[in-house]
């Protein structure tokens, strides 16, 4: 049995216009559904009513899937088809925006959502909650990753976590000196650094420069970098659009990003352990990286069964097999981030691995901020309104285009 791949845009579900406009719906929805006291709790969101997804008793032999790039690779999905029968289909999503508008089109079994998609697709009533009873190494998951805003609502889990990652620091060590600490090196860039600027091209990234005023400007009373009324979100936005004649390039994937700091475009930016790693291994030892004396944001990737589901044992069997410590210490490594899986760090062939990532240090994850969609109830337990995704979509296209 092969892996069936369909990643070309030709193949994908309709045209751009229409998957946006099923952004649009799917924002829309993520603003009027969200509700109760305040909100960092599971508690505070209230979901639609959309029946928990159940496996039969066979499997159906299919499983298609919407997934990030390096999720469905073939040396974990080829065992995972011969010991099921189920041939799995895999789309890879360039965005959030793009995977949450995919799901929308009915075709896919299971996705594997970042937190700044997955409450939209909750809140749109496009996943299902997940029998987590079924699945032998949901037990195993990271505490810390359970009953999140992102993947749960009302103290029901939606998915299973697949793993973790911070936004950090990174800098070529020969340009800028002194090491940055503090994320003003990407939002107040001295002369050196700019025009050498890389940040990512997200509305999510609204939430770092929140991030970095809630200690530069404490005065705004920002406590959640994604529940901002409207004066705290203006704010960021403004810093956002100060910063933009600093930036040598808004980067789109990790790949992106290592090419631009390996020809010497970009020296400082926010992103992911992974990009350091793939630059120094292949000669750049003057990239590294440090976390921000403010924190940083981060994320957390869930796999979530869709309500339109039509291969629900093969969905099931698949949450088993990919949370199992081997798989799961497998595709982090591959995929460059901290399992989720709490007893996959003695399965990876890097013994430094789960180190490098720090997987297993609690205390490095206390102030990182995981991407979670905003919603106009804010998520800051004041039960206030904030401004919903839809204005974040709007304001990082104007700071763009600036």
């Amino acid at each position: 049995m092969a892996i069936v791949r369909s990643a070309s845009p030709r193949r994908r579900y309709g045209s751009l216009s229409a998957r946006l406009a099923a952004v649009g719906a799917a924002v829309a929805l993520v603003a009027a559904c969200s509700s109760g006291p305040g909100a960092g709790t599971p508690g505070a969101f209230v979901a639609p009513p959309v029946p928990m997804a159940e496996p039969g008793n066979a499997a159906e032999g299919e499983l298609s899937m919407v997934v990030w790039d390096g999720y469905a690779e073939n040396q974990w999905v080829l065992p995972f088809q011969n010991q099921t029968h189920c041939t799995v289909h895999a789309d890879t999503a360039g965005s959030s925006d793009e995977m949450v508008a995919d799901v929308k089109s009915g075709r896919y079994d299971v996705v594997s959502a970042s937190g700044d998609a997955s409450l939209r697709m909750i809140a749109s009533g496009d996943v299902a909650p997940v029998d987590v009873s079924k699945v032998p190494g949901y037990s195993q998951i990271y505490p810390t990753l359970l009953n999140k805003p992102w993947n749960s609502a009302g103290g029901v889990p939606y998915g299973v976590p697949q793993g973790r990652g911070a936004n950090v620091l990174i800098h070529n060590t020969d340009k800028v000196k002194p090491a940055p600490t503090s994320l003003a090196s990407v939002f107040a860039p001295g002369a050196t650094t700019a025009g050498h600027v890389s940040v990512y091209d997200s509305p999510i990234t609204i939430a770092d420069a929140a991030l970095y005023l809630m200690k530069a400007q404490p005065s705004l009373g920002i406590k959640n970098p994604y529940a901002l009324n409207t004066d705290q979100f203006n704010a960021a936005v403004a810093v956002l659009t100060k910063q933009r004649s600093a930036v040598a390039d808004y980067w789109p994937d990790p790949a992106a990003q290592q090419a631009a700091f390996a020809k010497g475009a970009d020296t400082i930016g926010t992103g992911w352990q992974v990009v350091v790693n793939g630059l120094q291994s292949s000669g750049h030892r003057d990239i590294a990286t440090v976390k921000p004396s403010e924190g940083t944001t981060g994320w957390s990737d869930t796999w979530m069964v869709t309500s339109m589901a039509k291969n629900l044992t093969c969905a099931y069997k698949w949450l088993d097999y990919i949370s199992s410590a081997p798989v799961n210490a497998q595709v982090a490594e591959y995929f460059g981030e901290a399992p989720a899986n709490s007893q996959a760090c003695t399965k990876t062939k890097d013994p430094h691995f789960c180190a490098t990532y720090h997987a297993d240090d609690p205390a490095y994850w206390k102030d990182v901020y995981y991407w979670t969609t905003p919603t106009a109830r804010c998520l800051d337990d004041s039960g206030g309104t904030c401004v919903a995704y839809s204005q974040w979509v709007a304001a990082w296209n104007r700071i763009k285009q600036q």
